[in-house]
């Protein structure tokens, strides 16, 4: 067919959960055509892109945090005494925690 409107042709392989998802899909939107649904989905779909920078600054944050206070606890558990020196860095470890929800916060409203 040499007269044909779309000369290019793509081909794609499916398993049987993403097969049965796309058809479901194309039920919701009432049509058979495959073809058609996908050049629309193809076409005008839209891509989410997620940027994870402040989630993984919050996770480290977390991460010191979770480290200094397991520190902490074996040093208490050894000598039965704690230090008031820990106790002020992890206060300021927990403000960096927050400050950084506050950001995330203020960016997302």
């Amino acid at each position: 067919m040499p007269e044909r409107t779309r000369p290019i042709r793509k081909e794609i392989c499916l398993n049987e959960t993403e097969w049965n998802i796309i058809l479901h899909k194309m039920q919701q939107l009432r049509t058979r055509n495959f073809g058609a649904y996908a050049r629309k989905m193809l076409i005008d779909g839209y891509i989410i892109q997620v940027d994870y920078t402040e989630q993984k600054k919050l996770a480290a944050a977390v991460n010191r945090i979770a480290a200094n206070i397991n520190h902490i606890c074996r040093r208490i558990n050894q000598t039965g005494h704690f230090f008031e020196d820990d106790v002020t860095e992890l206060k300021e470890r927990v403000g960096e925690v927050w400050e950084l929800l506050k950001q995330y916060q203020k960016e997302e409203l």
